[in-house]
């Protein structure tokens, strides 16, 4: 089969197009044709060789959507449409980038649908992560205000409609004011503008800040971001589009304000069931929720597709096509 491997930690161009034998079946896991899959911020990282635990060369890749080749359980029926994600995917096995991949009967998940596959790409870790952020870390409540730093990306642009769904009030922030109408036409109430501080401007609208905050730019405005709460207000710091895993410096009796509270989301696949997701896509499918794919590739461009997302080029999800 064709693979797109990472062979050693370094810039995007360490990722070549190989062929490489199809994996052997065994006992508890299932071979997967993949159609598509999302790239994620955290295979950057992976890359990048910042995951601890890699070995390279390596196929990366943490979700997929595909359909069924072989399952020895027989859980799964030849033919049948499934997504896996998560459990060491992509970074303890080998993982999406590729035409086929071996996952195991824990992170796969079937599911119905007529959509194209490069929505349905778009769709697990995406969904899986937003709801988690939102309903499990932040407990989101109908009528709270909630920010979100770094709206333009792909789990922000999703974060607002499922917010607002809940009738929630959103104010999302971005650095370049040239897409804040994507994020008015997405739902947002506000838009910020985002050069690193943005505490005063949220202050400014609600003086006594907002009961949730989504994190998703990281450590690089995590101590701005814990002071735009309210007291007894929630930040969950879920993405890092900044690039940074660590503080130079953070005094949790001075950086988090009195009452405050600070959580993260590492999610996994643990954190769905296939009700969810069903459920989920059928709302894409009903035209319910729009999701925002901001470019496809196909798998001999994953080189370029990782350049793309590192260069922050992109306003909502970048998908690959085998």
């Amino acid at each position: 089969m064709k693979a797109a491997v990472t062979t050693q930690a370094g810039n995007p161009e360490v990722i070549q197009i190989q062929e490489v034998a199809l994996p052997q079946v065994k006992k508890g896991w299932v071979l997967i044709k993949i159609e598509a899959f999302g790239l994620n911020r955290s295979e950057l990282f992976t890359r990048r060789g910042d995951s601890p635990g890699v070995i390279f060369p390596r196929i990366q890749g943490i979700e997929c959507v595909g359909i069924v080749v072989e399952d020895p359980s027989q859980t799964f029926s030849k033919g049948q449409q499934v997504a896996a994600m998560m459990g060491g995917m992509g970074r303890f096995f080998d993982g999406a980038y590729a035409e086929y991949t071996l996952a195991p009967l824990e992170i796969i998940f079937p599911f119905e649908s007529k959509l194209p596959w490069e929505v349905l790409g778009a769709i697990p870790e995406m969904f899986q992560t937003v709801s988690g952020s939102l309903n499990q870390a932040l407990e989101i409540q109908k009528g709270e205000k909630l920010l979100i730093r770094g709206g333009t990306s792909s789990i922000g642009l999703l974060a607002c409609q499922l917010a607002k769904a809940k009738g929630l009030t959103v104010i999302a922030t971005t650095r370049n004011l040239k897409k804040q109408q994507a994020l008015i036409d997405n739902g947002a109430d506000q838009v910020i503008l985002d050069e690193g501080i943005v505490s005063e401007s949220v202050k400014k609208i609600y003086p006594e800040g907002v009961e949730k905050v989504l994190e998703l730019i990281g450590t690089k405005t995590l101590k701005d971001s814990l002071k735009c709460i309210a007291p007894k207000g929630i930040v969950c710091m879920t993405g890092i589009l900044g690039n940074e895993w660590t503080m130079e410096s953070f005094t949790p009796m001075g950086d988090i304000p009195s009452l405050g509270r600070l959580t993260v989301y590492m999610g996994d696949s643990k954190n769905l069931s296939k009700e969810l997701l069903q459920e989920f896509i059928d709302e894409v499918e009903k035209g319910f929720v729009k999701l925002r794919i901001d470019r496809i590739f196909q798998l001999d461009e994953v080189a370029s597709a990782h350049q793309y997302m590192e260069d922050n080029q992109a306003t909502g999800k970048i998908i690959v096509k085998t």
